[in-house]
Formats: structure tokens, sequence, C-alpha cells
């Protein structure tokens, strides 16, 4: 991509009722435009960051057995009146739209419903057990209180994996290589040395559900973490009979503000039995299926990067996610810069990495500038005073360390690992 194409562009203000880190710095670098409180339109670069954090967590849950399918967002009200969920006392966050001849449907805040009334259609028997189905979907939900930036918005996508079982042992041995799983998507995406599985209340369902909590000054959850045992607990389940249980002290603990990344859930037979989702066993009697309810917001992770990572200059993105692997600014009108930086600019996107290329009429301070903003992990540059020397300069966005790198080792080895580097 050539920065002088791309229609977005880097800006110093930001909406003056814009109050999170994330969103500042996400509007400010052209990631993202605000459409109005709790909604986000993601533009060119910001999509690109999106789509490889969707990509990670695909990875992952096809990596357990998953099975990506896409439901409607549109969601019919009799399921949810079968599970007492058509209501405002019992959902608080939800939208609904009255359509023009006088009935309602719903706006899926979560498909529980949708995913079992689907699921009954197929399963019949114990030998069609157990299996599991994600997606990833847009949702909606009435927040009070929308002003954390992408972190906490009234539409966003979701991905959402349900489980099927036989048997809570069955359940119980997928929803630990679930949660394995959501463990490597973090590391992957650069907050694994941040992010704590957490325990939390299971409500009806199962006696804990887990969170994923990544540790951060702006997050709006507390809880207490046992570096020892590397997990954590929400200040909400933070009991004397709950620390006895998980073997835990107080005086062990940390507390700490944290960011919800991810959660996952032991549903039990809360939504098989009203919707019907029932198998036949062994002996042919029926029995409702077990199912366990797992989501992470790829939009929300990507902000929580932006929040965890970033520095006083800009977005700092971990290469997994990156919209680009090295941005390549050419300083100066020199003819031979400009020549040079075209050859390379071919030569790298035809070795397979991924460049943004400043080619602007702009002064070096400006592009500089505009560059730690975007935050992108390499930042190789072409000046006459580089060329006289036979170098060019290569900065890491992470730590700002800067070195000389002779022409013709560009496209080594060496340097072709750290631009490929995910």
């Amino acid at each position: 991509m050539r920065q002088s194409e791309l229609f977005t562009r880097t800006r110093k203000e930001v909406p003056k009722d814009e109050v999170s880190k994330n969103a500042e710095l996400l509007l400010r670098a052209g990631f993202v435009s605000k459409e109005m409180a709790g909604l986000y339109s993601f533009l060119p670069l910001g999509l690109r960051v999106l789509n490889k954090v969707m990509a990670i967590i695909r990875e992952e849950m096809d990596s357990i057995g998953g099975q990506e399918m896409l439901m409607t967002a549109l969601q019919d009200p009799e399921k949810w009146q079968k599970t007492n969920r058509w209501a405002d006392e019992s959902v608080d966050v939800w939208f609904r739209t009255e359509l023009k001849g006088g009935s309602s449907l719903g706006l899926a805040n979560t498909h529980e419903e949708a995913i079992a009334a689907i699921a009954a259609q197929y399963v019949q028997s114990y030998k069609d057990l157990p299996f599991a189905a994600y997606q990833f979907q847009t949702k909606f939900r009435n927040e009070h209180r929308a002003k954390s930036g992408i972190l906490r918005t009234r539409e966003f996508i979701m991905k959402d994996l349900y489980s099927f079982a036989k048997s809570q042992e069955e359940l119980d041995a997928f929803y630990d290589k679930a949660a394995a799983a959501y463990k490597r998507i973090f590391e992957r995406a650069g907050l694994g040395g941040t992010t704590y599985m957490t325990f939390a209340s299971g409500g009806a369902f199962s006696k804990y559900s887990h969170e994923f909590q990544t540790i951060c000054d702006a997050g709006e959850d507390i809880i207490y973490i046992s570096e020892e045992k590397g997990i954590a607990v929400n200040k909400e389940v933070y009991t004397d009979e709950v620390l006895a249980d998980l073997g835990l002290k107080r005086e062990d603990l940390r507390e700490t503000k944290s960011i919800e990344v991810g959660n996952i859930f032991k549903l039990g037979t809360r939504f098989s039995e009203p919707l019907g989702l029932m198998f036949k066993d062994e002996t042919g009697k029926p029995q409702p299926v077990i199912m366990g309810s797992y989501g992470i917001g790829p939009a929300r992770l990507m902000g929580t990067i932006v929040e965890t990572l970033s520095d006083e200059h800009g977005l700092v993105w971990p290469a997994s996610v990156a919209p680009f692997a090295v941005h390549l600014v050419a300083v100066g009108e020199e003819p031979q810069v400009k020549e040079r930086a075209e050859e390379l600019y071919k030569d790298l996107m035809d070795s397979g990495v991924d460049v943004l290329y400043d080619d602007r009429d702009l002064r070096a301070g400006e592009k500089f500038a505009d560059s730690d903003l975007l935050g992108i992990p390499w930042r190789l540059v072409v000046s006459a005073r580089n060329m006289a020397a036979g170098t060019l300069e290569l900065k890491e966005r992470k730590t700002g360390t800067t070195e000389s790198v002779n022409e013709s080792e560009i496209l080594n080895s060496s340097v072709m690992e750290k631009f490929k580097a995910n």
C-alpha cells in the first residue's frame, strides 16, 4: 500500500467527548471512524488489524475442532420467550426492532437460543455428539456506558463458540481444551504475560465461569492475582470460601485493574431443555444435550492491545496483528532516493512482506511522527545520507532501537526473518 493512496489520514485532534486511550489513538492514526457514542467504523488500517486478530482466533478454534458457521443477527422472539429472555427484566442491554406488520424481532446480543434450535434439527443420538460450532457475527448491546472506545460498543463482532456434549465429563474435557486455546490466542496477540484466567461467578449453570482478564489501569474490573498459580479471582467472588476452594491466601494475592478480553461458561442444559435439544442415549432414553459457551470480542481484544502496549508516541502493534510488517519511508526529494525506495518497495512485496510505503511529499519529521503513531513493527528509512554510506536505517517500533543495515543485506535471511516474524 502506498501511503499517498490511503484514503485515511492521521490527525492531531479527536472528538472532545472521547476519553479512552484506545479510541484517541485509533482515531488519530486513522484506524477507525467514530459514528456516534459506542459505534465505530473500521477503516482500511483498522480492518487489517481486526482481520489478523480474527485469523488468530479462527486458527485456534479450528485447532480444537470448532466448525465455523454464520447465524443471523435478527432473532426470533419465540425462541427467546422459551428461555425467558424476551424481557428487560432478564436482559437489560438488548435491542429489538418493530416490523411494519406490528411484530418484533430481536437484535442478537448472544446466540445460545439460535444455535440450540439449529442443533435440535440435527442431533438425535448419542452418536451425534460431541461437536462444537462457532461464528464471527455482529452483536448488538444497548450499553449504558459506551465511553471506552472500542472496548465497550453497542455494535461489535463477537466470536462465539458453542459446545455440545452428552455428559458432564465430555463437556469438561472440551472446556479445558477451549481454555488452553484462549491462552494461546492471548499469547499470540501479544498479551500473554499480562492476561490471567480468572475465576468468576458461574451463576445458575456451574460453580464458576472463567474470564480472561488483562492487567490494565483503564480496566473496569478488579481482580486478585496469584502469580504462583498463574490464576486470578474476580472481585465479585472474592470471598474466603472461594479462596479456600481454590487453595489461595489473601496475603499472597495482588489487586489490580483489568480488562475482560474473553469468557467461557458451562451452560449445562439451560438452553437445550426449553428448545428441545435432546439426544437418545445408549439405552434409547431421551437426554438433554449439555452445552458450553465461549466468547471473545476481536475488537475488544484489539482495543486492549492499544491500551496496554501503546506509548507516548502512539500505537505499538505486535507483529502478529500489525496492519503491515514494515513501514518504508522515503526521506528527501532526490531522484535517487525515490528510485531506490520504489525498487525496495517492489522487492519487499515480491518477497511476501506486507509493507506500507510512505511516498508522500512531507518533511522527515512529519513522516517519522506519523510512523510512530501508526505503530508498525519496523521502519525502514531511505535517505540520501544513508544511501551515500551504502546503508538504510532500520528502527524497531517496540524498543525504539535503530541500526544501520547494508543495502545489500536488506533482503537476506536475518532481516527478512524480522519482517516476517509473527
